[in-house]
């Protein structure tokens, strides 16, 4: 019975809201619950449901979720590759740095895959790979830093969706409160006129 009358209070806000909007809406969850109470018979003070645009309605909320869930375990795929892509990056940083400092200690006696070669030369060599490694180190620190902004960003957006919604909720409280007064002081006068 509690259901039912949490059913019929979210259907009946849902009825407020829908005669503010537009006829045509687009095929979200909240215009469908929108749609259902329309559809549905009066009995007495209540809203009788049809069986079928019930489940209906029960049927794309669950796909509605099951979307969801896809589509987090999806972008938490992707997370999880992309550590795994920066920790072996990290190991091959490391691992590179610990070759540069084998080859200096080494620099008196160049020799460099068998060939003998000038001092300025394997200079070059190493300059120029230890500058390949600085550029991919800047791409990756470039790329955290604009994960770091997009999740920043998504946080944000967040908490202004959640203040949103606190406020949508207190809104309607307060619409409903008023129904019910309106609604009370035209019962009493009925009754006074009786």
């Amino acid at each position: 019975m509690k259901f039912l009358k949490i059913v019929f209070i979210f259907i009946f806000t849902q009825s407020i809201i829908a005669q503010n909007s537009p006829s045509e809406q687009p095929n979200t969850v909240e215009n469908q619950f929108i749609e259902l109470y329309k559809k549905s018979n009066n009995y007495q003070i209540y809203k009788v449901v049809k069986k079928n645009e019930y489940l209906r309605l029960q049927n794309s909320i669950l796909d509605s979720i099951k979307v969801i869930k896809t589509d987090a375990s999806s972008k938490q795929i992707k997370i999880n590759e992309q550590q795994k892509n920066i920790t072996e990056l990290q190991t091959k940083i490391d691992t590179l740095n610990k070759d540069l400092a084998t080859s200096i200690n080494k620099e008196d006696a160049i020799s460099f895959i068998g060939v003998p070669l000038n001092k300025a030369t394997y200079n070059s060599i190493v300059w120029g790979i230890i500058l390949v490694l600085l550029v991919g180190l800047a791409f990756f620190i470039y790329r955290f830093k604009n994960s770091n902004v997009v999740t920043k960003e998504t946080k944000s957006l967040l908490v202004e969706t959640e203040e949103e919604f606190e406020q949508y909720k207190r809104k309607s409280i307060e619409k409903e409160q008023k129904l019910r007064r309106q609604l009370q002081d035209e019962i009493n006068k009925q009754r006074g006129v009786s």
